[in-house]
């Protein structure tokens, strides 16, 4: 009776799990802040997207940690670069699974930004534009490389024109871009700072991640998104900005993804660590509340277990 009546339903085939890939072989080093979550070797990325494909999750999301960063992220687009790697590995091992890729390059930066930098007398600066060609050949390199879907992270302004217009210019039409449209200069995003090594090394990201106090900035930075050709719209944290996932997905009617970000993984996992809360109940509450607030998608590092906690193993 409660499954005919009920409102909002909450599927393993609206997940993805965000992986991370780093170089080597037989590699998988845990994260101290996230529990569960680790930074894998391709061959054990490979086996851990096959653990969650089993269980019923249909897309990964891959960040890259590169070997070596310099000034201009060369790591990020590199044609062996560890993202493309990961993809062609991927595709060849679990052609049914979707590969989405994150296309920033605070990783592979060596001072942590997600743009280039120019230093002068009066400090350091970001280069928007400049920044543009960077990110564009990036989402190149990993949609050549087999990634299915391309999710800019950086907001820099004017990045998923430039990667359209580079992806239409290769003939790569057909693939989405999912653009995290309203990512906003979040506290939660504390431990991920661990698990891709991208801290930065000077000033913080306000200067181009949104005001967590602004919606009405949200609505517009998402409408410029859709206008330059995004596919999917993106807002990120999800738990504290259940109102701007309701206000974007009523306004826009476009697929909108929802991302449980770090510090919502973290925060569970520790509280049920010290027996406060029940681990699966609190997780499948937080997600089922992105879905009533409109989310078609939710990106968690718990997909692989709220998948199996949905078929009830």
């Amino acid at each position: 009776m409660r499954q005919l009546v009920r409102e909002t339903q909450l599927n393993a085939g609206q997940l993805v799990l965000p992986l991370f890939a780093r170089s080597g072989r037989k590699l998988r080093h845990p994260i101290a802040a996230m529990p569960g979550v680790f930074q894998l070797s391709p061959d054990e990325l490979v086996r851990e997207a096959a653990r969650a494909h089993e269980a019923g999750v249909p897309a990964v999301l891959i960040f890259g940690i590169p070997d070596r960063k310099d000034a201009r992220a060369s790591g990020a687009y590199a044609a062996n670069g560890i993202v493309q790697q990961a993809v062609r590995l991927l595709k060849k091992e679990l052609p049914q699974l979707l590969v989405v890729t994150d296309i920033c390059l605070c990783e592979y930066m060596e001072h942590g930004h997600c743009g280039l930098v120019q230093r002068d007398k009066d400090g350091a600066r970001i280069l928007n534009d400049p920044t543009l060609k960077l990110l564009a050949r990036t989402a190149a390199s990993h949609v050549q490389a087999g990634a299915d879907i391309i999710a800019p992270s950086d907001m820099m302004d004017g990045r998923v024109r430039a990667i359209r217009e580079e992806l239409d210019r290769l003939g790569f039409t057909e693939i989405p871009i999912m653009a995290y449209a309203a990512k906003f200069a979040s506290a939660f995003y504390g431990p991920f700072r661990e698990a891709a090594e991208s801290t930065p090394k000077f000033g913080d990201r306000r200067s181009y991640q949104m005001d967590p106090a602004n919606a009405a900035e949200a609505l517009r930075e998402v409408a410029l998104d859709i206008q330059e050709g995004a596919d999917i719209v993106m807002v990120k944290p999800a738990l504290a900005y259940l109102d701007i996932v309701q206000r974007v997905k009523e306004e826009f009617g476009y697929p909108t993804a929802a991302y449980a970000v770090s510090a919502e993984y973290s925060m569970v996992k520790a509280a049920a660590a010290n027996g406060w809360i029940d681990e699966r109940a609190v997780t499948l509450e937080s997600l089922l509340s992105m879905r009533r607030a409109g989310a078609d998608i939710i990106i968690t590092y718990a997909a692989a277990d709220v998948a199996r906690w949905l078929k009830g193993s």
